[in-house]
């Protein structure tokens, strides 16, 4: 299918994906400095070291005492156990196996739940320098993207995606759920874009690939095409998710049928699903979440597959009885709400203009609020960037939790503890790739590990706390995936 198209433009797939080796080639007795490399005569390709670790010393700990360092020992890339620190116990300088983490923070890694792969950093590529923001409402974005798409190339994908996931991974990202776009327009571009970068980066991070349906599946000329498309593309090897936007369909007799289709796909092909969905602050309007449930019942939802349910701006208008409801109607469906902030808070809320911005709403899922009160799954992601739909912010999840302690209102040290999970384990377990639990380190968790600096610079204002961390969260970050310091090369 699209793997000719990108022969055409001079890619094989089937020669990318056999080139890359895996760090679970590496046999634990090799020696700890070898390191396996991605190959890097193609241009194209990451270049990507690893280097295996079984010890890292002199760490702080989330959930433990602040004053006191910690050792972590490692083995078969699960944590074997959690020992005080001695400082005389060990010299690091001649085993690579061993991490001195300088009093750092050891956390769990961050996870992107929600991230457009195909279209970010548009606003940064000279190609589409003339696609510029003069309105920017959400109409205006849809027209600058589609004429974008129209340009899409492999190389152009394939760039742009790279510089996403290598700054996530540099954060500390170890897993994403990246959506690709599926339609008339660009086919299956972005698909194959995608599953060459997640076949790439496998080492380093975990990227599901959700074929995503932008466009109306109902409305329009192009609909019954798209539904075509999007069918064959689910069942590509590497398609994790069915992605849909059910309220970008003409009416709410098609947004049901958008709805319909997508769960019987997901259903259909064994995949997880993922829906963009009530993204407005109509009071007017009857939210569509109340239809997906019922849609999810009625074919007896029982997979072992998630469900997440994205933007949702227009349940911020419930009141505490109708979430509650809300909570006994989901019930046992394994349904996580994630929040958008960044591109909510720049896209909902606008006044109209004989209100000179009087009254501008946050509009955004209120999480912690979800979370703690409803006793309802959720997380937040940073969904776009560089782009129409959310010019500002970055890869980091960090920076997004650091930000939500204003959205939500959220300083004390459990709101941070609960924003870092969001943006962690709560958003792993969201997209059906961890646990959900709290961030204490136990015996046999997994090793995919971010070491946050706690100090800005050297001999800096130290970060004491977790909770520093996500008021003010420090560049300096080294990240581990399956027990192995993940190093990516520049030059």
């Amino acid at each position: 299918m699209a793997a000719e198209f990108l022969k055409t433009h001079g890619i094989d797939l089937q020669d990318e994906m056999s080139s890359i080796q895996f760090p679970s080639t590496i046999s634990p007795n090799s020696h700890a400095n070898q390191t396996s490399d991605i190959p890097t005569s193609d241009p194209r390709k990451p270049r990507i070291s690893y280097r295996k670790i079984n010890k890292i010393l002199n760490v702080k700990l989330p959930c433990r005492n602040p004053d006191k360092t910690w050792d972590v020992f490692i083995h078969n890339d699960t944590i074997a156990s959690v020992e005080p620190h001695n400082p005389s116990s060990h010299d690091t300088t001649s085993d690579p196996q061993i991490l001195n983490g300088g009093k750092a923070f050891l956390l769990p890694s961050l996870c992107h739940p929600h991230i457009h792969l195909d279209k970010c950093f548009l606003l940064s590529d000279p190609k589409y320098s003339d696609l510029s923001i003069e309105k920017g409402d959400f109409r205006e974005a849809l027209s600058l993207t589609s004429q974008a798409k129209l340009r899409f190339t492999p190389d152009d994908l394939l760039r742009r995606g790279r510089w996403l996931i290598e700054e996530s991974i540099a954060a500390g990202v170890t897993c994403m759920r990246a959506f690709v776009e599926v339609d008339a327009t660009v086919r299956f571009k972005c698909l194959e874009a995608g599953l060459m970068l997640k076949q790439q980066y496998l080492n380093a991070c975990d990227i599901q690939i959700c074929a995503f349906a932008q466009d109306p599946l109902f409305s329009g000329e192009a609909a019954a095409e798209g539904r075509v498309l999007m069918e064959q593309a689910v069942q590509e090897d590497g398609v994790d998710v069915v992605g849909s936007t059910p309220y970008v369909e003409a009416d709410e007799m098609q947004m049901r049928e958008n709805i319909d289709w997508a769960v019987d796909i997901a259903i259909k092909y064994g995949k997880h699903l993922d829906l963009h969905l009530d993204y407005n602050l109509d009071g007017s309007k009857e939210p569509m979440v109340y239809y997906v449930i019922d849609a999810l019942k009625k074919r007896r939802w029982t997979q072992n597959k998630n469900i997440v349910l994205g933007h949702c701006t227009r349940l911020t208008l419930l009141t505490s009885d109708q979430w509650y409801d809300l909570n006994r109607r989901i019930w046992e469906l394994p349904i996580s709400f994630v929040g958008l902030p960044t591109s909510d808070l720049f896209m909902m809320g606008r006044p109209s203009e004989p209100e000179e911005g009087s009254e501008r709403v946050r509009g955004t899922l209120q999480i912690p609020q979800l979370i703690k009160e409803y006793y309802l799954q959720g997380t937040i992601g940073i969904n776009n960037v560089g782009n129409a739909f959310t010019p500002q912010g970055s890869c980091d999840p960090m920076s997004l939790a650091s930000m939500c302690v204003g959205i939500y209102q959220a300083g004390a040290k459990e709101d941070a503890e609960l924003l870092y999970e969001c943006i962690s384990t709560r958003a792993k377990a969201a997209i059906g790739s961890g646990e959900r639990r709290a961030l204490e380190f136990r015996e046999g968790d997994k090793t995919d590990l971010v070491l946050v600096s706690t100090n800005a610079y050297e001999g800096g204002r130290p970060r004491r706390t977790l909770q520093e961390l996500v008021y003010d969260p420090p560049k300096e970050r080294r990240t581990l995936r399956r027990g192995h310091m993940v190093h990516l090369e520049t030059g």
